[in-house]
């Protein structure tokens, strides 16, 4: 792809970048491609070339307005009914209505090629990760923003964001392989933070050749846990190849497999039909963690297997503080490794999201922009 020249805005004569525009709650077709304002820097911003853009659930859901109480199915279904004239629901985002027309993204490998005025012009020409999930607040309140979902994010050729929210890596990995980590292992190290795995015990990991399910595998390992995993029987063997001690088969009767309070902790981003089981699966005093549903997003909770066995359910949306820095260290001491199944150019997002919803692969989809200067 060649180098893009600099684009200017007839209206306002300011330079522009090309970006993929999302209209609305919708189908493919509220994808759009388009020249759009380059971003103004306000005070403690930069602003970063986004040089790769993982592909995740988040986006395609957002999209759909899948987090609406509205919708009762899992995210393949909701994309299959989806047409042109859905309506924007009001409860379609992770915090209410989604800012419609906006830029998705929520993951970003680019470099710093500006800073704002009064900022820390050393960051210039760095090579970075984005924080997608910031807290306005502080760590002390749980209210939290993600980029590419409250606003504009990396499905462009630039994106501005807090200076606070660009860390600084170090490694040999390419900007693709990058690109594929913020929102899946940011997630996976979040849950497993926040559920306290330690060296020995049991994790169960469903969904576990997809992005965060194969980003939590690698993780839980790197803390010393016994893994089993579960995936569908065409990507187990690559399951046990990321570092899973038993895979077992998606459609299996787990309990019978693995026997009743079995396991000191289950992440699980599938939930679905599969839920009760779960609960059956964890030790007295275990703990079940998640941050999504793409089984499916209601469940049957037995009452009765949870405070008999005295259970604790955790719900993870806002990252807590170390779980970036943690990251960051996993990628530069090769703790942890990239799983790129595919790379896009960005502006076959649609092809992309498509084939990432047949869930066929394993690990994560990738968008490259086309280069461009500032």
């Amino acid at each position: 792809m060649q180098e893009m020249p600099h684009r200017f805005d007839l209206a306002t004569g300011g330079p522009t970048m090309k970006a993929i525009v999302t209209t609305g709650n919708g189908g493919y077709d509220k994808l759009v491609v388009r020249d759009v304002p380059l971003p103004q820097l306000s005070a403690g911003e930069v602003l970063v070339q986004v040089l790769a853009a993982g592909v995740n659930n988040t986006e395609i859901n957002t999209r759909l307005g899948w987090y609406s109480e509205t919708v009762h199915t899992d995210t393949a279904s909701a994309a299959a009914a989806q047409d042109a004239s859905a309506v924007d629901k009001a409860d379609g985002g992770w915090n209410a209505a989604t800012p419609f027309p906006f830029i998705q993204g929520t993951d970003c490998c680019g470099r710093v090629v500006a800073v704002a005025p009064g900022g820390n012009a050393a960051m210039v020409g760095t090579r970075v990760l984005v924080r997608p999930c910031m807290r306005p607040h502080g760590f002390g309140s749980m209210e939290n923003l993600w980029m590419g979902s409250d606003f504009d994010g990396a499905f462009a050729q630039f994106v501005k964001v807090p200076a606070s929210e660009v860390f600084a890596v170090r490694c040999g990995w390419s900007d693709v392989e990058l690109g594929s980590i913020p929102c899946a292992y940011g997630t996976a190290e979040n849950m497993l933070q926040r559920a306290k795995l330690t060296q020995g015990q049991h994790v169960l990991i469903a969904g576990a050749s997809g992005g965060v399910g194969s980003a939590a595998v690698q993780l839980a390992k790197w803390r010393g846990a016994t893994v089993t995993a579960i995936a569908g029987k065409s990507k187990m063997d690559a399951v046990r190849a990321i570092g899973a001690d038993r895979v077992v088969e998606r459609d299996a009767d787990l309990v019978h497999c693995l026997g009743e309070s079995s396991v000191d902790l289950v992440v699980d981003n599938v939930a679905g039909a599969a839920f009760g089981a779960m609960l059956k699966l964890l030790r007295r005093g275990g703990r079940y963690v998640s941050s999504g549903a793409i089984g499916g997003p209601l469940v049957t909770l037995d009452m009765r297997n949870f405070y008999l066995k005295d259970l604790t359910l955790i719900g993870c949306t806002a990252w807590d503080a170390p779980v970036f820095p943690s990251l960051i260290t996993a990628i530069e001491r090769g703790a942890i490794r990239p799983l790129v199944a595919r790379t896009f150019p960005l502006q076959h997002i649609a092809d992309a999201q498509r084939e990432f919803l047949e869930k066929k692969h394993v690990g994560n989809f990738v968008l490259v922009p086309p280069p461009a200067e500032p």
